[in-house]
């Protein structure tokens, strides 16, 4: 993890605070959800098998436990979780190595949140080998911690990791802010009683009480993430 900053609220016009902001990695920050299915599908075409596309819905901002081990089951593969877990990683991490494109806006938000002074964490379902890689290109020094997927006994949809973010910045994760682009994710911050902004990458995601849909991160910026804690949940 990196290291844990002084959490202060920072205070609207209304008096609500925003103590910090919680933002996942794939498909939100960096543009990779194409990449873990390519890798995927090419770890499965080796062991003989094709994956069927209306698969990536039901893999997509998963654990690599659970999307690992939903991809066994439905080919029938022979693999151990721990042999096809290594095999993804591997694939990922090389596409990431030749490209790792951003999200639109991310740059921005993250440039916007470090020079307000935002405790920020990183809290995504990767590997920490991964988020590793990616903190290289994207820039460690945006985070006061992060949060990787094998860190923790139970990651997304479960709200621990959430949870374990808030606790390391001292904040509380009802005035915490957080910006996923999967339901997996959205459910584990809503179920940590953060405030949402979905941002959906490869599946839609629907409006409900205390989550923001937005098309993109460059609908996001630190006034906006304020009046999410000042105003009743909306939706968009």
């Amino acid at each position: 993890m990196t290291s844990t900053v002084p959490a202060f609220g920072t205070r609207t016009a209304e008096g609500s605070a925003l103590q910090a902001v919680l933002v996942d990695m794939d498909g939100t920050l960096v543009d990779t959800e194409g990449f873990w299915w390519d890798a995927e599908v090419e770890v499965f075409a080796a062991l003989g098998h094709r994956l069927d596309e209306a698969w990536r819905d039901v893999v997509v901002g998963g654990p690599m436990t659970r999307s690992a081990g939903f991809l066994i089951e439905a080919t029938g593969a022979d693999i151990t979780l721990d042999e096809l877990t290594v095999l993804l990683n591997d694939g990922f991490e090389d596409r990431i190595s030749r490209a790792l494109p951003l999200m639109p806006g991310a740059a921005r938000l993250l440039a916007e949140l470090s020079a307000h002074e935002v405790p920020t964490a990183l809290v995504s379902a990767s590997h920490r080998r991964i988020i590793d890689r990616v903190l290289g290109s994207i820039g460690a020094h945006h985070f006061a911690l992060t949060i990787a997927g094998d860190e923790v006994a139970r990651t997304k949809p479960h709200p621990d990791p959430y949870l374990l973010a808030a606790s390391g910045l001292g904040v509380d994760p009802a005035r915490c802010a957080v910006i996923e682009d999967t339901a997996t994710g959205v459910a584990a911050a809503e179920a940590a009683g953060c405030r949402v902004v979905a941002v959906p990458s490869v599946a839609p995601i629907g409006p409900a009480a205390g989550r923001t849909v937005v098309p993109s991160l460059e609908h996001v910026d630190l006034s906006f993430l304020h009046g999410l804690m000042s105003t009743p949940a909306t939706r968009r």
